[in-house]
């Protein structure tokens, strides 16, 4: 299928929708997921233009795994986690619902298992709090 530039990532990084960035540089940005699994749950989108991982172009995994490593690293940090699931879905079959690659890095807690996918939104404030958690550690980092 083509790439539809009216999905909702695309429009987050033309700035036409807002969101709860984290980290950005000339090749991805990183913001809180509006409906968290978990404490701390962030996605990695890149900028470049693609459905998901079969049609990028290869040239792109390599600076959005970067910043998907220092994403996690700093979540784990920030969140005092045990440890982190990175996922990444393709096609609906899959559970891919926003058709732009990105990545989803969770914080994870011994115990404590994901909440499921419910489409509930997280209270801004919250996600206001998680954003300044993870900018404080990728700064201290």
């Amino acid at each position: 299928m083509k790439y539809d530039d009216t999905n909702v990532f695309a429009k987050i990084l033309r700035g036409e929708l807002p969101a709860h960035k984290v980290y950005e540089d000339e090749t991805a940005i990183a913001f809180m997921d509006l409906m968290p699994q978990g404490t701390g749950h962030t996605l990695v989108v890149p900028k470049a233009a693609s459905r998901n991982l079969l049609d990028a172009d290869p040239a792109v995994f390599g600076p959005l795994m970067g910043v998907v490593q220092k994403i996690a690293r700093a979540a784990k940090e920030a969140f005092v986690a045990d440890g982190v699931t990175v996922i990444q879905f393709n096609e609906p079959a899959a559970g891919q619902t926003v058709f732009h690659l990105h990545v989803h890095v969770l914080p994870r807690f011994e115990g404590v298992p994901l909440k499921p996918h419910t489409g509930q939104m997280e209270e801004p404030e919250v996600l206001a709090e998680h954003a300044e958690k993870l900018r404080a550690a990728l700064a201290a980092a």
